[in-house]
């Protein structure tokens, strides 16, 4: 657990620690960053995925990349929110387990929410993180 983060799961909502996240994250006073919604848009500019899965990639490595320049890790992240296109059971399912692997155990807190269209045609999936920067 990163220094100035508490997470909950208390026992009168539904146990989500189960699933890889929290219903509750506590922040103690510090810097905080809030990151953009990270597309599968690589810096290199190689062109986007077509799947879902391969766009996943993408934004993970994207959001990996942010936390990095911050300094930072999973378990410095307060909560994700991840927005999908054409949100299904089906597509939590390609999305869920990358969720799992960025995290690495952090289980931050957790929004879904299906839109009808993001920034760009192309995009499936966006990340906005807001993160306890540490030190």
């Amino acid at each position: 657990m990163a220094d100035g983060i508490t997470r909950l799961n208390p026992s009168t909502l539904p146990d989500v620690g189960a699933v890889g996240y929290s219903q509750i994250t506590v922040v103690d006073p510090g810097r905080m960053a809030y990151v953009s919604g990270q597309v599968a848009q690589s810096a290199d500019g190689s062109p986007v995925p077509g799947d879902l899965d391969g766009q996943m990639r993408v934004v993970v490595r994207n959001a990996r990349a942010s936390l990095d320049a911050l300094g930072a890790t999973p378990h410095d992240i307060a909560i994700v929110r991840c927005f999908v296109t054409d949100l299904t059971p089906e597509r939590l399912e390609v999305l869920m387990p990358h969720l799992h692997d960025f995290f690495d155990g952090a289980q931050p807190s957790l929004t879904g929410v299906g839109v009808a269209a993001l920034a760009g045609p192309a995009f499936q999936v966006e990340l906005e993180l807001t993160v306890r920067v540490p030190g």
